[in-house]
């Protein structure tokens, strides 16, 4: 919303200033329960420290969290081939980074 002002031409309110920064962030998340048995992807898209969409595989959908994300969220659920995408994350980014590292992790689980 800053930025279609600023581009309009609006003027910031009397006393404050336009900072000239802001912050994207797109996180993603595996959740391990016993192994890989129950598995779950987590993807978050965050805006100057607000989350506002976010795709989780027990939803299998994108759910907004603020009005642009309910927007943004109806237009990638309405593509069944990046939902597909999306739906296989699960499989594709965490049960593959759970192989890879399992020799590893698992080695050392209760080390102090």
């Amino acid at each position: 919303v800053l930025v279609a002002l600023v581009v309009l031409g609006a003027t910031p309110a009397v006393g404050s200033e336009l900072s000239g920064g802001f912050q994207e962030m797109v996180k993603s998340e595996c959740h391990f329960v016993n192994g890989t048995d129950r598995m779950r992807f987590v993807k978050r898209f965050i805006y100057n420290r607000e989350q506002y969409v976010m795709f989780d595989s027990d939803v299998g959908l994108f759910v907004g969290d603020t009005p642009y994300g309910e927007m943004v969220a109806r237009y990638w659920n309405s593509n069944p081939e990046w939902m597909e995408y999306r739906r296989a994350a699960v499989d594709r980014h965490c049960r593959h980074n759970y192989e890879l590292s399992t020799w590893f992790l698992v080695g050392r689980r209760g080390e102090r």
